[in-house]
């Protein structure tokens, strides 16, 4: 990407990776290093024409989540404020959006998919 002075390179990182989660240290340690390495690798990489992002999903549906108990799933939607997980296209949506010529101006940024539990 640097030689032919162009590329985008998009991360996925984490909520916990910002905000931390209980008994997840090693897990929000590795996602805090994603977005870290994103705003490192986005400023060494950008006279270069490269941009570098992250994404930071929150409680997405899927495999993980459908494998919680029942009262817990519904605790982790109660705390969502649009009350309800996040759907596998909407993370897919930003990242497509990321990856676009429209984003050639956004480089360094962190960018949550978390239905409005962290806002920042």
């Amino acid at each position: 990407m640097m030689k032919k002075r162009s590329g985008t390179v998009v991360n996925i990182s984490s909520i916990v990776g910002i905000h931390g989660n209980w008994g997840q240290t090693n897990y929000a340690a590795s996602k805090a290093g994603v977005v870290a390495v994103t705003r490192r690798a986005a400023t060494e990489l950008a006279p270069h024409g490269v941009t570098v992002n992250a994404v930071a999903p929150a409680a997405i549906d899927g495999p993980l989540a459908r494998a919680l108990p029942v009262e817990q799933l519904g605790e982790m939607t109660a705390a969502i404020p649009v009350a309800r997980l996040g759907r596998p296209e909407e993370v897919a949506a930003l990242v497509s959006f990321l990856l676009s010529d429209d984003a050639g101006y956004v480089t360094g940024a962190t960018l949550d998919v978390n239905g409005g539990l962290a806002m920042r």
